[in-house]
C-alpha cells in the first residue's frame, strides 16, 4: 500500500518539480511586467524632468501597480497554474499519482505567487528612488502582495468553472473593481481595490473626470481588511481545489469531462 504524501509534502513536491518552469519565458515575463513601470519612472526622476517626484511615485502605485499590474500578472500566472495541466492534458497525469488532489490547484499557485511577490517586495522597496515614503513601504508591499494572492485564486477558480473563465477574470478585474470610487460605501467592500487603499494607508485622489461621480471613500481597519484578502483567497483556492477531485476527465482533456 503507497503512502499518501501530507498537504506540506505534496506543496513541497510541487515546488520541486514545477520550480524551473518560473525561470522559463513566461517567468521572466511577468518579471518584465513588474519591473518595467518602474524602471521608466525612474529614468524620468533621473533625467529631472518629474516636478514632484513624492505625488508620482503615488501614481505610480495606485494607478500602475495597484489597478493594472496586480491584475495582469494574476491573469497572467492564473493561466501557468492547474488549468494549464487542463489545457495541455497532463492533469491525469498528476491525478494518478499518491497525492491529495485538492492540494495540487494551491500548490501550483503558490509557486507563482510567491515569484510575483518577491518581484513586488523588490520593485516596492525601490520606489523610495523616486519619491516614495520610505515609512509607508512595509504596508504598501503586504497591500499588493495580499491583493495579488486573493486575485490569482479568484482568477484561477473562474478559469476552472468557466470555459472562458479569464473573460470573466478580466471583467472583474478591469471593468468592475475599478468603480470603486463611485459605488457607495457598502458596494466598495465588493472590490479588491477598497481593500488593497485600506492596507496601503488611504486612497489616492481620484482624477477630474470621475470627480463629479464619486462618492465618499470609506476604510476598512488594516487587520480586517488584510483578513478579508486572506480568506478570500483561501476560499478561492479550496473551491479550486474541491472542482478539482470531482472533475471527471480523462487523458483525452475537457471533452471527456461529465
Amino acid at each position: 500500500m503507497r503512502n499518501i504524501p501530507s498537504f506540506v509534502e505534496t506543496i513541497c513536491i510541487l515546488f520541486r518539480g514545477y520550480l524551473p518552469r518560473v525561470f522559463k519565458a513566461r517567468g521572466w515575463v511577468l518579471a518584465f511586467i513588474i519591473m518595467v513601470p518602474f524602471v521608466i519612472v525612474h529614468i524620468f526622476v533621473i533625467l529631472g524632468v518629474v516636478p514632484n517626484p513624492a505625488r508620482l511615485a503615488l501614481e505610480l502605485y495606485h494607478n500602475g501597480y495597484a489597478s493594472v499590474v496586480i491584475p495582469v500578472i494574476a491573469l497572467v500566472s492564473a493561466s501557468a497554474c492547474i488549468s494549464e495541466d487542463i489545457e495541455q492534458r497532463t492533469l491525469p497525469l498528476m491525478l494518478v499519482r499518491p497525492a491529495p488532489a485538492w492540494a495540487l490547484p494551491i500548490g501550483k499557485g503558490l509557486l507563482w505567487f510567491s515569484w510575483c511577490s518577491t518581484w513586488l517586495l523588490i520593485v516596492v522597496t525601490l520606489m523610495q528612488l523616486v519619491g516614495m515614503e520610505v515609512t509607508t513601504i512595509p504596508r504598501k508591499i503586504i497591500a499588493l502582495v495580499f491583493t495579488l494572492w486573493a486575485q490569482l485564486g479568484l482568477v484561477s477558480l473562474l478559469g476552472l468553472i468557466f470555459k472562458r473563465g479569464i473573460l470573466w477574470a478580466g471583467i472583474v478585474l478591469f471593468l468592475w473593481d475599478p468603480l470603486v470610487t463611485l459605488l457607495p460605501g457598502t458596494m466598495q467592500r465588493l472590490t479588491f481595490s477598497h481593500y488593497l487603499q485600506s492596507l496601503a494607508g488611504g486612497q489616492y485622489s481620484i482624477n477630474n473626470m470621475n470627480s463629479l461621480l464619486a462618492q465618499a471613500q470609506i476604510s476598512t481597519p488594516f487587520w480586517l481588511a488584510a483578513t478579508v484578502l486572506i480568506a478570500v483567497g483561501a476560499l478561492a483556492w479550496a473551491l479550486c481545489g474541491i472542482k478539482v477531485m470531482n472533475m471527471q476527465i480523462g487523458l483525452s482533456g475537457r471533452e471527456s469531462e461529465g
